[in-house]
């Protein structure tokens, strides 16, 4: 097995995570940093992936040390940093901010869009919270005539991954001042919740904004 200072700088975890960002590393490349160096035969990636293959992502954070110490070329040190790092992840992500404010209801999520009266163009918007409903993102991902091109379960969701977003709520305005919910917007709603049922992320509401009100998908019971 090549080493990874065999493979094309671009390969390498540690050189791709410096030029492109720890996002666009697999979880065995992220792995493979913390593992440094292989042993005999085997490269450090080549560990990480054993491991993996062993003991899944998400069951690896409750594997303990003497099991990681079982995988062949991690010893006491590696294990440590390992079992160190998963743990700094799973309090970030149990971690919150009081400050931010929760979104209980669709008044308080409308309070949240009020940038959106008064466009004139279709703004859409997700709002992205937690597990404690806190909003901890707010992101603007189109702007112009709301079409399904420009509402893509891509990138509706890679910030929800990126910042370990629980749930979100859809948002867009309607310039014309026109409250009724459209054939066009259940069918991207539906969509947009299939796609976050595959990643265990959900679709709390879908809120129209116009300068005299709003229509929410949760409260006309829109929602399946």
């Amino acid at each position: 097995m090549p080493k990874i200072k065999d493979l094309p700088k671009h390969k390498r975890p540690r050189e791709k995570l410096s030029e492109r960002g720890a996002e666009s590393l697999s979880d065995a490349e992220l792995l493979a940093i913390l593992i440094r160096t292989g042993r005999s035969g085997k490269s450090a990636l080549d560990i990480a992936k054993e491991a993996l293959g062993k003991y899944p992502l998400s069951k690896l954070l409750a594997v303990d040390q003497k099991a990681l110490l079982a995988i062949k070329g991690l010893k006491n040190t590696k294990a440590i940093t390992i079992k160190a790092a998963l743990e700094l992840g799973r309090r970030a992500v149990g971690s919150f901010n009081d400050s931010l404010p929760i979104l209980t209801s669709v008044k308080e999520a409308v309070a949240q869009l009020a940038s959106l009266r008064g466009k004139q163009k279709e703004y859409f918007v997700v709002l992205y919270l937690n597990a404690r409903k806190q909003l901890i993102h707010k992101e603007i991902v189109s702007i112009g005539a709301l079409t399904e091109a420009l509402a893509h379960p891509r990138e509706v969701f890679e910030p929800a991954i990126r910042l370990f977003a629980s749930a979100l709520i859809l948002a867009h305005n309607h310039p014309s001042g026109n409250m009724e919910i459209s054939e066009a917007d259940i069918t991207l709603t539906e969509k947009l919740i299939q796609s976050g049922a595959i990643l265990d992320i959900e679709v709390l509401d879908h809120i129209i904004v116009t300068d005299n009100g709003y229509s929410s998908f949760k409260e006309k019971g829109l929602l399946f």
